[in-house]
């Protein structure tokens, strides 16, 4: 795990500590006490927070059957976080039998002994949490965030699958969570472009049989070939206790929490003794050359060294030297091919993994440049060789470590991203307390080690260089292939039985079927705001929250898409993108790196209605990260240059999109709904329109909508009001004007019934489904936020009606959902998923069938009562972060609310009844009054979907 992506604790509050020595206490005397107290458990350290020391506050525990429990208390909110982290990913897998980890991640919420079929996330929603698992090469793990009520539950759950799984992983589950990971394949992989580059790359780069040379999800003629008993063989070797952390967080304390983790987990027995793999160095001894056609419109070329491992000394000056070459505004591949429109993007990293990392750039070339992938290439490799003349500056290293300090401070802002931190330290290191030392890697680089880093793993070393090209565009490759992959015969079905496996059985002293009940919910309490407007019409809203030393920002300008022409659609969006370009007084380059110096973020967006202006710093470092706020906004040098060159991206990043399935079907269902109107057309503009855009137009746009009456500013920061208003006021009190209101208007076209409109992708592997109507405009407590309770139960949770249906029962998708959407100027009703081909015409059939079956029926008495728990359950989680606080901020200034509407909304959800949620069912799901739109493969299509007796219409966009 990279510093850049994890937490650091910071000076303040919450059990934070900031700034130098912890306090770990490791003593006899304590570990004694504990196993006196709690037999079976061992206190192994105990890190106390310190002002002297950034660090997380923790105390780390062993059972007897080898668990990991490290429990970590902040008490700034009343909820908790349990991770369950198996130090198990496919990099344990065996050449022929890939996948295996991933589709356990699926297994695992499937039921177990005394957990029935589905009801995991079901007990979770209904809890008020969120969950989730996640599997990469190294580790799986299993969270979720709850309130504090709710922790003995999420003891039992996780203790349940760890423990009593596989006696409910039947043949029959195997089956339909196999279709699960297909679809999940080929809406993440096979259907998306550049979707199979990383495992090609992986194939090259590492050496047959490797463990990183196959894809995480794996491959599926390896699921096809393999039964139930062999995955079984797979959980029962890697995920005993000896083989996982738990990490509890939260409104807690150790005491309390030890005795429910020693009474649900000490009964399940130690798995097989696991050892860490060994770090061999990769190395190439040549160059492999590879290439791919495929569905995309840009091509693109990979090049991949192979360097060192996660955490070992050279990943931090390889991480620094990935920044310089390809990490920003200031690196030498925007310089030397996207500021001189060579390509559109081009970027370096540096992906580290337990075993292994590489340095992986990549470029996509401006088709109008004329560049083949080999030219691209060998500017890269030209840029090699300008970086060994230039050197490393101890701006470089300057700029890499605000963005490591800044990066870990906000990753503090949530109990789930301690927590997180904790049980990667202790899973890959053995030591939860790791980030000191993590931290002292970075601060110690020095330019000689840059060099030498460079010199040893970049500088004429052999390389996997990759070619991604257009259908039929082979001209384009960097160069012949000089590499192919081992091919394997890995025979027939298996025929792994029952009979091989040799099972763990826990015994327990108490009955372990009966689900444990939740305490009485917790008190939440809604943030206190404070709410000003400034002299030049502007509403400020803001909070104060004290956990971290942070400030962030939300300004909302009116002025969007709703605000222009529609044949010039994307101009909002492409005034937001000058925005973020020169100004007056900074280059582009020149603003980045002021930014990156203070390890501050400024993103400036478009959407419907307002451009939005998001700011987010240190709070040591905010005057001077609103001094660049203000040059952005009011010093833009809208200079020709940076506007030919977004502009040029636009047009690509269109054509690219014209490729994704997604994003066709959501341009015709648009199209389809709003007619002529401006919102039919996409917020990031046309080809056409883009096209018609002129420099004067984006100037004609700034000065008649860039101003601050109407506008709305949310602050979130550890600041008082007083001190915080008037950096505000210091910022945007010389803001004159008022913008004029949009005038879009969106009349419903007349749409046929009983039609499919269905627009070509050839031979794509999935189709794209969307179904639905206008309806009501958004509102806080009217029929529209009922519509949504209403639709929990048909396709607003992984529970649903429709997502158990296609997904769990039918394995058509990934995912199913319907959902009712607006803002102020209309709203509407969709039911979407990405299938697998072969079910196109089946999923509508079902799809339609559900909404049918709701509209006439309703919902059940079980529905309406888990639908009650779940939404009334979360308001624990609902304004933990700063930027969930500016959510809730700007909902309230949008609406013109009082905080109370909480308190409204919590009735409604617990008074609504059964028969107002059925009238609204009947109301607004009425098929015959929706548009079916179908992206996929016509040719094979067509006859299937003109079956469902609906009349099919060929669409082009």
């Amino acid at each position: 795990m990279k510093l850049t992506k994890i937490a650091v604790a910071v000076l303040l509050t919450t059990g934070l500590a900031a700034c130098s020595n912890s306090s770990v206490n490791n003593t006899n005397e304590k570990a004694s006490a504990v196993q006196s107290a709690y037999p079976g458990i061992t206190l192994i350290e105990s890190v106390a927070a310190n002002a002297a020391e950034i660090s997380i506050p923790y105390k780390k525990y062993q059972l007897d059957n080898g668990l990991t429990v490290i429990v970590h208390e902040d008490h700034s909110d009343p909820l908790v976080h349990v991770d369950v982290t198996y130090h198990v990913g496919s990099a344990r897998e065996e050449l022929g039998k890939s996948g295996f980890a991933h589709f356990f991640e699926h297994m695992m919420f499937q039921g177990s002994e005394n957990v029935a079929d589905e009801e995991h996330f079901k007990i979770i929603t209904e809890a008020g949490g969120t969950l989730n698992g996640t599997t990469n090469s190294d580790r799986t793990n299993y969270f979720e965030t709850v309130p504090v009520n709710q922790l003995e539950k999420m003891l039992w759950l996780e203790a349940d699958r760890m423990g009593f799984l596989l006696d409910a992983v039947t043949q029959e589950k195997f089956e339909v969570q196999r279709e699960t990971v297909k679809n999940e394949r080929g809406q993440r992989v096979d259907n998306r472009p550049y979707g199979r580059l990383n495992e090609r790359v992986s194939q090259a780069l590492y050496p047959d049989g490797h463990p990183y040379s196959w894809p995480v999800i794996g491959f599926m003629d390896d699921l096809n070939r393999v039964n139930v008993n062999d995955l079984k063989a797979f959980f029962l070797r890697w995920y005993g206790p000896n083989n996982a952390t738990i990490t509890i967080g939260g409104d807690i304390n150790a005491e309390d929490v030890l005795p429910l983790v020693s009474k649900y987990f000490a009964p399940i027995p130690r798995g097989p003794e696991v050892v860490d793999a060994e770090k061999v160095a990769v190395t190439l001894e040549a160059d492999r050359y590879i290439s791919m056609e495929d569905k995309v419109h840009l091509p693109l070329l990979s090049m991949n060294f192979p360097t060192t491992y996660a955490r070992a000394a050279d990943e931090a000056p390889l991480d620094i030297l990935a920044e310089i070459i390809g990490g920003g505004n200031n690196s030498l591949l925007y310089k030397n091919l996207v500021k001189t429109q060579l390509a559109v993007q081009a970027g370096v990293s540096h992906p580290c993994r337990e075993l292994a990392c590489s340095l992986s750039i990549y470029a996509l070339p401006n088709p109008a440049s004329g560049k083949t992938l080999a030219d691209i290439e060998k500017i890269v490799r030209d840029s090699f060789t300008e970086f060994e003349q230039r050197g490393v500056t101890q701006d470089d290293l300057d700029k890499v470590k605000a963005k490591i300090e800044s990066g870990a401070i906000f990753g503090l802002q949530s109990v789930a991203g301690k927590v997180s931190q904790l049980a990667a330290f202790e899973t890959f290191t053995g030591n939860p307390n790791f980030i000191q030392d993590d931290l002292a890697r970075y601060n110690s680089v020095t330019k000689a080690d840059v060099m030498r880093v460079f010199n040893q793993y970049v500088k004429g070393k052999a390389a996997v260089i990759m070619s991604v090209v257009p259908e039929g565009q082979r001209q384009l490759i960097a160069a012949e292939d000089n590499f192919t992959p081992i091919s394997h015969d890995f025979g027939g079905p298996s025929t792994t039985s029952a009979d091989d496996l040799v099972a763990r059985k826990a015994v327990d002293t108490f009955d372990r079927s009966k689900q444990p009940t939740a305490g009485v919910n917790p008190a939440v309490e809604v943030p206190t705001l404070w709410q000003t407007t400034t002299a030049n019409g502007i509403a400020v809203l803001g909070t104060q929250s004290i956990e971290t030393p942070t400030t962030s920002i939300l300004i909302k300008v009116p002025g969007g898409q709703y605000s222009e022409q529609a044949e010039k659609v994307g101009l909002a969006a492409t005034t937001a993108a000058m925005l973020s370009e020169s100004t007056q007084n900074y280059t582009t380059e020149q603003m980045s790196g002021a930014l990156e110096k203070l390890g501050s973020t400024i993103r400036i967006s478009a959407n419907s209605t307002h451009t939005n202006i998001f700011v987010s710093s240190l709070t040591k470092n905010l005057d001077a990260t609103l001094a660049l706020v203000e040059e952005k906004l009011f010093n833009p040098a809208f200079s020709e240059e940076d506007f030919n060159r977004n502009k040029q991206q636009s047009i690509q990043n269109i054509q690219h999109a014209l490729k994704d399935a997604g994003y066709l079907a959501s341009n015709a269902y648009s199209q389809l709904l709003y007619g002529d109107s401006i919102a039919a057309l996409p917020n990031g503009g046309t080809l056409a329109s883009i096209e018609a855009i002129s420099l004067d137009d984006v100037k004609g746009f700034y000065n008649s909508n860039f101003k601050p009456q109407g506008s709305e500013v949310i602050v979130v920061s550890d600041l008082e009001q007083q001190a915080l208003q008037a950096k505000v006021a210091a910022t945007l009190d010389n803001w004159e004007g008022k913008a004029p209101a949009p005038s879009a208007h969106f009349e419903e076209p007349k749409v046929a019934s009983n039609v499919i409109y269905l627009v070509d992708k050839p031979d794509a592997p999935q189709s794209e489904i969307r179904i639905g109507k206008r309806d009501m405009i958004e509102d806080i407590t009217g029929e529209f936020f009922k519509a949504n309770l209403m639709n929990f139960a048909l396709g607003g949770n992984f529970n649903s009606r429709i997502n158990l249906n296609l997904r769990e029962d039918k394995g058509y998708t990934y995912g199913a959902r319907t959902s009712f959407w607006g803002d102020a100027t209309s709203g509407g009703f969709t039911a979407s998923a990405a299938v697998r081909a072969d079910s196109t015409a089946a999923s509508i059939v079902e799809f339609t069938k559900e909404l049918n079956n709701y509209a006439q029926n309703g919902i059940s008495d079980d529905e309406l009562s888990f639908m009650r728990k779940a939404i009334n359950q979360k308001d624990a989680l609902k304004y933990e972060t700063p930027n969930a606080k500016l959510s809730f901020l700007a909902q309230i200034l949008e609406h013109d609310l009082q905080p109370s509407f909480v308190k409204e909304r919590n009735k409604i959800v617990s008074t609504i009844s059964k028969e107002e949620i059925n009238a609204l069912a009947a109301k607004h799901l009425n098929t015959k009054d929706m548009v079916y739109v179908v992206v996929g493969d016509a040719k094979s299509l067509k006859p299937e979907l003109e079956k469902l007796g609906m009349k099919v219409v060929d669409y082009t966009l």
